[in-house]
């Protein structure tokens, strides 16, 4: 780990812990993030964690540039990794099916592994949430197993139900609401992701861990999924 600093605003800075996606990351960059949060104080406005990067909102007010690169760091001075233990852990039920996940067998047969190959495979690991963002509640989760690692679609859908659980590339993500979205589909969650009313809105933050729990049909619809078979819409 080689930490960078980044001018990105009058009042921000790029904390670059990392050049390369991994999951290795995400207990250094959880252990910057609250050591980030602890130097600056009330002079933190915003943090926003990624895959490889923190970038740090300040009160100008409060700190200049100087004193902001100070803080951080300080924040690195002696970092350890953040034990795998303080992470939340996410069992999410999908129901992985060709009626709601249109490319769930066409994956099924490019990676060797079929339909129920893929299943298991996607359902074994245990991903972590690398950053939120694309909408409210939206989370990169990785990585898949290379063998169901598949590029986005070349035409993206006006509409992707909500609920739906996709791959692109090596990462896995469910739509919290109806959106666009280009990624392949295999499967649809019952699960709520993002709701106003509680504190934090969204029910996952970066360096949460995500167990996917296959669940047949009926399970489903009585955990109040939505079983409408996909309807292909492109852009």
């Amino acid at each position: 780990m080689k930490p960078r600093i980044e001018v990105v605003g009058v009042d921000s800075l790029l904390l670059r812990l990392f050049d390369q996606i991994d999951e290795g990351n995400m207990p250094w960059m959880l252990a910057a993030s609250q050591r980030v949060r602890d130097a600056f104080g009330t002079a933190l406005i915003d943090l926003v964690p990624s895959y490889t990067t923190l970038l740090v909102h300040y009160d100008l007010i409060q700190l200049d540039d100087l004193q902001a690169r100070q803080h951080l760091h300080q924040a690195l001075e002696g970092l350890q990794p953040a034990a795998a233990e303080t992470a939340r852990q996410h069992a999410i039920p999908v129901w992985y099916d060709a009626s709601v996940g249109p490319e769930l067998r066409a994956l099924g047969k490019r990676s060797g592994l079929g339909v129920a190959g893929v299943i298991e495979q996607h359902s074994a690991h245990i991903y972590q949430v690398f950053a939120l963002g694309f909408a409210p509640g939206f989370a990169f989760l990785g990585l898949v197993d290379e063998r169901l690692a598949s590029p986005r679609l070349a035409t993206p859908r006006k509409q992707v139900p909500a609920g739906s659980l996709g791959i692109a590339d090596r990462q896995t993500a469910i739509y919290p609401l109806v959106s666009p979205g280009g990624w392949n589909l295999i499967g649809r969650s019952p699960v709520r992701l993002f709701d106003r009313e509680p504190d934090g809105y969204s029910l996952w933050q970066p360096g949460d861990r995500v167990r996917f729990v296959p669940i047949e049909r009926a399970e489903f619809i009585r955990l109040g999924g939505n079983d409408s078979p996909f309807q292909e819409t492109a852009v």
